[in-house]
């Protein structure tokens, strides 16, 4: 019987020692889709991003905090994201922060994380809005949204023709996905158009993308100026495809970051040759420090997530970069509530919201040269409006122009309007001042 009383005791131990193991672990769920119609740019993106998480572990955790982590296949179906994230958001302790990957499933968690108390990191996606921190509070943008990125590029095609008061008169058409996704640029895009006097066509593509017969149709007939590609996955392979067949040319199409990968355009090669593309903040970084720690600690090890070839690319890239950012919430909220602690979701949004990633910063990250600081605020979830454009070559990607920042003359009011519109339509009040320092 004694024998037996010890063993209870000593199992006791072990569990409530791996219940305070798990509860020293930081709990970062990782909403993917690696299969399906997206899975070829979902997989790169999630690679990147668990790599980043593995590579933070490798070097001692944030502050001795170690990161656990746990992926969900939602194959970029929203109810399926809304499923994984009701899922995890209680495991471990409790989610850290969520990362969608998806405008559909960003707006349907849009109205769940207040009352969970879960931050939303969408880096370079969402809803263009929820930059405006005064009234989305648990939402954050950070480092572009898609207002962002319609702005920019209206700015690049702007300076080639030698001027914004040259769009006067041109013919621009958005083909985009047939989504939230595709549809977030168009209220910029129109004001753009009222601005400076050009045209602006708009042509949805059905999921997933494969058939644009009647699209390229319509671009062949109009033959506009320009052609603007708000796609993903499969669609934008399709879409340089048809543009080829069509005869129409590549280095008049401009895609948004989320159309300008390597899974875009491997199987077009020459064919896209010409076709530039958005990059919010990185680009291709195989020689950046942060990749080569990631080669020596991550797959040195045999640790790595999918083939080595792989790290430094554009997707990879930006999955590493989302990973950093919440990450860098934690480390921050940290400094004010306790180095060495696991941070709730309420403290991390607090980070998030004080996020001071200056270059230096970066710099020790291993990201220099590839990113530009970051800073947030009350006000302000989106913390950096810098965008290039690059293009493809028919082998690899190059940066073409110097850095943009959006104007935000004509964003500001913009994302005010539509943040008011959604504060009037839930009944909420914009935060106070007090609010703003809690």
């Amino acid at each position: 019987m004694k024998l037996k009383a010890i063993a209870l005791t000593l199992a006791a131990l072990a569990s409530a020692g791996s219940a305070f193991a798990q509860a020293k672990e930081q709990f970062f769920p990782v909403l993917v889709y690696r299969t399906g119609a997206y899975g070829p740019n979902g997989t790169p993106w999630a690679n990147g991003y668990v790599d980043y998480l593995k590579l933070v572990n490798a070097q001692g955790g944030m502050n001795g905090v170690k990161i656990s982590f746990e992926e969900c296949e939602f194959g970029y179906a929203t109810d399926r994201g809304v499923e994984c994230y009701e899922r995890l958001k209680g495991k471990n302790g409790g989610a850290t922060v969520f990362q969608p990957l998806s405008t559909g499933v960003t707006f349907a968690l849009t109205e769940k994380a207040p009352a969970d108390k879960i931050p939303l990191i969408t880096a370079g996606y969402g809803r263009s809005e929820s930059a405006d921190g005064g009234v989305f509070k648990w939402n954050f943008p950070l480092i572009g949204t898609y207002w962002m990125g319609a702005d920019v590029l209206i700015q690049h095609i702007g300076k080639k023709e030698g001027g914004l008061d040259k769009l006067k008169g041109k013919k621009i058409t958005l083909v985009y996905h047939d989504s939230p996704y595709g549809k977030e640029p168009i209220p910029m895009l129109t004001e753009r158009a009222k601005t400076h006097g050009f045209e602006l066509a708009t042509i949805p593509v059905t999921h997933p993308g494969v058939e644009q017969k009647s699209a390229w149709l319509q671009i062949r007939q109009t033959r506009p100026d320009y052609v603007l590609l708000w796609g993903w996955g499969v669609m934008n392979t399709t879409s340089l495809k048809e543009a080829q067949a069509t005869g129409y040319p590549r280095d008049k199409m401009y895609g948004i970051w989320w159309a300008g990968a390597e899974p875009d355009v491997k199987d077009v090669a020459d064919g896209a040759k010409g076709y530039s593309a958005l990059t919010m903040q990185h680009g291709v970084h195989p020689d950046s420090k942060v990749a080569k720690d990631i080669l020596q600690l991550v797959h040195g090890k045999g640790q790595g997530t999918g083939p080595k070839d792989e790290v430094g690319q554009v997707l990879y890239m930006r999955g590493l970069i989302s990973a950093m950012l919440g990450v860098e919430g934690v480390k921050r909220a940290q400094e004010r509530f306790g180095k060495g602690k696991v941070m709730s979701g309420e403290q991390v949004r607090w980070g998030l919201e004080n996020l001071a990633l200056d270059q230096k910063k970066l710099d020790a990250l291993g990201l220099a040269g590839v990113m530009r600081p970051v800073s947030t605020s009350c006000v302000d979830h989106m913390g950096s409006a810098w965008a290039r454009v690059q293009t493809w070559d028919g082998a690899k990607w190059n940066f073409t122009s110097d850095w943009y920042q959006a104007d935000e003359q004509i964003i500001r009011p913009l994302v005010k309007a539509a943040a008011d519109k959604y504060a009037g339509e839930k009944k909420l009040e914009r935060r106070t001042p007090a609010d703003c320092q809690s």
